[in-house]
């Protein structure tokens, strides 16, 4: 198994496990391989150490680097996204209708996200409806093995 650094055009640092080099290589061409957090698929392999598994070394550890804090936010922040999707009802492209119907209490109070447009956005802020965007990175609308 090659454990390979991989990186996406936004910046996105994550690792991918595979059979071989050349199994990267050919997962790549046929664009198999996506960012989970965006999910471009124009990924690019980054230069990477040999992994030594050293349980019970007592070496000092070097510094964090910054990288590590990036990828610390990231995986915060996929969390969070986690929680929000596991919090709320889905009510898909009728987020707009059931946001206004949960307002004007035609419709049980609860947590909902779904889609709609930039337009039927601004309407519903303009009625006094709160609503925020929430981009869903899309390794986070299917479920995760």
């Amino acid at each position: 198994m090659k454990v390979l650094d991989l990186q996406c055009p936004h910046g996105h640092r994550f690792e991918g496990w595979f059979a071989s080099a050349d199994d990267f290589e050919s997962q790549q061409s046929r664009k198999l391989v996506a960012c989970p957090v965006c999910g471009a698929n124009e990924v690019s392999r980054l230069p990477s150490a040999p992994r030594l598994n050293l349980s019970g070394s007592t070496q000092a550890k070097a510094p964090v680097a910054v990288t590590d804090r990036q990828a610390d936010m990231q995986a915060r922040a996929m969390r969070a996204l986690r929680e929000v999707l596991e919090k709320t009802e889905n009510v898909g492209d009728r987020f707009a209708e059931e946001a206004r119907r949960i307002h004007y209490n035609e419709a049980p109070a609860r947590d909902i996200r779904g889609v709609t447009t930039p337009e039927d956005a601004r309407a519903l802020v303009e009625e006094g409806i709160e609503v925020m965007p929430l981009p869903v990175p899309a390794a986070l609308k299917e479920p995760l093995q």
